[in-house]
Order: structure tokens, then C-alpha cells, then sequence
């Protein structure tokens, strides 16, 4: 687990320098992933129907739910790589 915790750790810093900007179906999984890995399953109620940009990140996170943190985590340093990342 700590190498999969310094994997992750350092694709959290290599996502700002990618190559490339993310569009934003990969900013919304990278975002998702990073949120189950580090906070758990979605919680709280869904953003308000004017809340584009949060009912759109809320409803990426929520469609990964019960996913477990490790494999959060390795799906996030995966996503990176795939982005063009260096981990």
C-alpha cells in the first residue's frame, strides 16, 4: 500500500505538468478517482440544477462509489499515465 500511497501522491503533483490539458470527461474522472481514493463514497445532497460543474463532478464521483480506495488510487495513477505523465 505505501508504494501505491507514493504512486498516488506523485501523480497528484504530475497531473498539474501533463503534456496536454485534460478534457473534461478525463478532468472529471481524474477528480472522481482523486475524491473516492482520498475522501471515500459520495456524500451529501447533489448540487442544484444551475450547479453545472458541480452536479457534473458530483455524479462522476458517484458513479464509482463503493469503489475501494487502493484501487481508486491505481485507476487516478493509471488515468495520469495514459494523460502522459511520468509517475
Amino acid at each position: 500500500m505505501s508504494d501505491l500511497k507514493t504512486q498516488f501522491e506523485a501523480a497528484t503533483k504530475v497531473v498539474k505538468d501533463l503534456p496536454e490539458r485534460p478534457d473534461n470527461d478525463q478532468l472529471l474522472q481524474l477528480y472522481a478517482h482523486y475524491k473516492q481514493a482520498t475522501a471515500g463514497d459520495v456524500s451529501g445532497s447533489r448540487p442544484g440544477f444551475f450547479d453545472l460543474a458541480g452536479r457534473a463532478k458530483y455524479d462522476a464521483w458517484d458513479k464509482i462509489k463503493s469503489l475501494g480506495a487502493e484501487d481508486a488510487m491505481k485507476e487516478y495513477v493509471a488515468i495520469v499515465q495514459k494523460l502522459g505523465g511520468k509517475v
